[in-house]
């Protein structure tokens, strides 16, 4: 069974070059700390330029979100902006290409070619999304901590966008999945707030789900609720999805917002009023029959709950993370922590 700890983004506003430098700078800390040589270093900040020298060039509120995605052995760039969005992105991704006067037209093409992979959706005039991804290279006779491996991993695929509110340095979401075999599990919690006393909140109902993350649901709220207590307390939801059985499992309290939808199909899954750690009933669990190739998104309410499914439709059987990133673009609320994690059934499941 693989259970992996959710990594935070760490966001920077691409309004003006110097802000270019900001994000590279942060990228070589993140590479610092994970131990990792020039060659990748290098690699990652060619990207970084590229990326954010295109959002300040070319678009309307550039966003870029990186994280290091410690247990896959990456660093992750995801690049948002509002527009105006390229209307043939497979042009504009052949070298000699440019969306704009003034450049080679070579950018897009060196980030597909530099990155581990990258993949880009666009819509005219709703904008593009991007998601590039660095990976660790093995050293020579050494193998790499983590081999390099697909985001697509057994039965499910997982992409996550988790970003603190303005002005904190922490989050006060936190998120956790698990795959063992044909069986996913995803764990979201949401401090009461933001800021430290909120992330301690949902980092010690992260550390249940992390010590009994095949436990059944109802079992690992009621466990939550004792570990939070000396919390100020979080809202939580736990999704499993069985691949045999083709059901949807879910169990919490408060306002984490579960929601399956395919390219014909669309319901919400609903939790119990409540904090954990606070006061909750009893806990209860809520099934649900899978669509076939059926998506689950998982958010806290730094989502606008009622988001259009038609937005990430078109990108449902590619990576999550884009689907997460469009919905973070188009329905975050921009007042509290932000946590969407995407999983994806795949045609095995």
């Amino acid at each position: 069974m693989e259970v992996t700890r959710g990594w935070t983004h760490t966001a920077f506003p691409i309004d003006e070059p110097s802000r270019i430098g900001e994000a590279r700078r942060h990228a070589a800390l993140l590479c610092a700390e994970l131990g990792w040589g020039e060659t990748e270093t290098g690699r990652l900040a060619l990207i970084l330029t590229e990326l954010g020298t295109n959002l300040v060039r070319h678009a309307t509120n550039g966003r870029m979100l990186i994280a290091a995605r410690t247990p896959r052995d990456d660093i992750e760039v995801i690049c948002i902006d509002d527009g105006p969005g390229i209307a043939d992105l497979g042009r504009a991704m052949t070298d000699g290409v440019s969306t704009g006067g003034g450049s080679p037209g070579t950018g897009l093409g060196a980030i597909r070619r530099t990155a581990t992979s990258f993949d880009m959706h666009s819509t005219v005039p709703h904008g593009t999304v991007s998601i590039a991804r660095v990976a660790r290279a093995p050293r020579i006779g050494h193998a790499a901590a983590v081999p390099p491996r697909a985001d697509i991993a057994e039965a499910h695929a997982f992409g996550a966008i988790c970003v603190p509110i303005k002005g904190e340095t922490v989050c006060g979401d936190a998120w956790g999945t698990s795959q063992d075999g044909a069986t996913a599990t995803v764990w979201v919690a949401d401090g009461l707030g933001h800021g430290v006393h909120a992330a301690e909140a949902s980092q010690a109902a992260l550390d249940v789900f992390v010590e009994d993350h095949g436990g059944e649901l109802r079992s690992l709220v009621e466990r939550a609720h004792g570990r939070l207590q000396a919390t100020r307390g979080a809202a939580l939801c736990a999704l499993r999805i069985d691949g045999a059985s083709k059901t949807a499992l879910c169990a919490g309290a408060g306002n984490v917002a579960v929601r399956i939808l395919s390219g014909v199909f669309d319901r919400s899954m609903a939790t119990q009023h409540g904090t954990v750690g606070v006061q909750i009933r009893k806990p209860e669990q809520s099934s649900l029959q899978m669509p076939p190739h059926g998506v689950a998104v998982v958010h806290s309410d730094g989502l606008a709950t009622r988001w259009d499914a038609a937005s990430i439709r078109p990108v449902l059987e590619r990576d999550p993370t884009l689907a997460a990133a469009i919905l973070f673009r188009n329905y975050a609320r921009g007042r509290d922590d932000t946590t969407v994690v995407v999983v994806r059934q795949e045609a095995s499941a």
